[in-house]
């Protein structure tokens, strides 16, 4: 099981570092995500760097695993924050898919570290 988890932690921490990294360089995608949305640009600053804390928690957690419950537990909150931003503006399935998975793998991953 542990090394479940560890690719579990390293596959959501890479993730959510790669969309961390996007929002906070400003990428045309991500700005033009956040205008779709109708998220002011300030909040996409601050969606990156929460992003970037639990990524950070999680890479921690393989020194320490006491990281890994405050890194799942942030990462999945703010995918449930990012399903309801989509689902609000009426995304379908498809635009709204992969934030899902990453939500319901870092609930799953805080109940198997718990």
């Amino acid at each position: 099981m542990t090394i479940f988890i560890w690719v579990l932690q390293g596959l959501l921490a890479a993730m959510f570092l790669m969309a961390a990294v996007g929002k906070l360089t400003g990428s045309s995608m991500q700005r033009g995500v956040f205008d779709h949305l109708r998220l002011p640009q300030w909040f996409r600053i601050v969606t990156g760097l929460v992003e970037l804390s639990g990524a950070a928690l999680l890479v921690l957690g393989y020194w320490n695993e006491t990281y890994i419950v405050p890194g799942s537990l942030i990462l999945g909150v703010t995918a449930i924050g990012g399903m309801l931003a989509h689902i609000r503006v009426k995304d379908g399935f498809k635009d709204t898919s992969m934030i899902v998975l990453l939500g319901i793998l870092a609930f799953i991953l805080l109940y198997l570290v718990k």
